[in-house]
């Protein structure tokens, strides 16, 4: 087996692994912000999260759209990429707990498939680091240990707290809401 030199295929898989997961998370951060690639914009992402039970639904737009977006372009660049990688986790574990927890692993049955994934490369890029073709490689940008310890504990902290909301309780319906869902109503006869 041939010696691996820097520049070589790993780095370019590196590159690769970097700009796909990196570029689509950006994406999917893009339909929160933006309403872009099909995406409902802050208002829709509003609504939806505020139905998760993360309240006020405009504030966690943001943060979720935002972290997505950052933290997607920072990886698919290679820009303080031991930042952006740390940073994926935030809405991803969020997504996971609050969307996806207690489901089926696959994405088709509305389980974790696609926060795993993500997760799992960003772990490999920050572990790895950004190889060769990147801009912390091309600027010489080396970014502190306390800067990423520091950025873990506020992913840590951000996570806790949003998985701590809680949807909101269904609210009980009344009597005759009861009796009309079972066909039993007072309301017209049914023929």
């Amino acid at each position: 087996m041939a010696k691996r030199t820097q520049g070589s295929a790993g780095d370019v898989g590196l590159l690769i692994a970097r700009a796909t997961a990196g570029g689509l998370l950006a994406g999917h951060g893009a339909q929160k912000l933006f309403g872009l690639f099909g995406g409902y914009g802050i208002q829709g992402t509003a609504g939806w999260l505020e139905s998760t039970g993360m309240k006020p639904g405009k504030f966690w737009a943001y943060v979720a759209g935002g972290s997505e977006f950052a933290s997607g372009l920072s990886m698919a660049l290679g820009f303080l990429t031991p930042i952006g990688a740390v940073s994926a986790f935030a809405p991803m574990l969020t997504a996971w707990n609050k969307v996806h927890m207690g489901k089926p692993v696959w994405g088709t049955e509305g389980g974790p498939e696609m926060p795993i994934l993500y997760m799992t490369l960003a772990t490999m890029v920050g572990l790895a680091g950004p190889g060769r073709y990147s801009v912390d490689q091309a600027l010489d940008i080396d970014v502190p240990a306390w800067m990423v310890a520091a950025t873990a504990a506020g992913v840590a902290a951000g996570v806790a707290y949003s998985i701590s909301s809680k949807p909101p309780e269904p609210e009980e319906p009344s009597a005759d809401e009861a009796l009309a869902a079972q066909g039993t109503g007072t309301g017209d006869a049914q023929e």
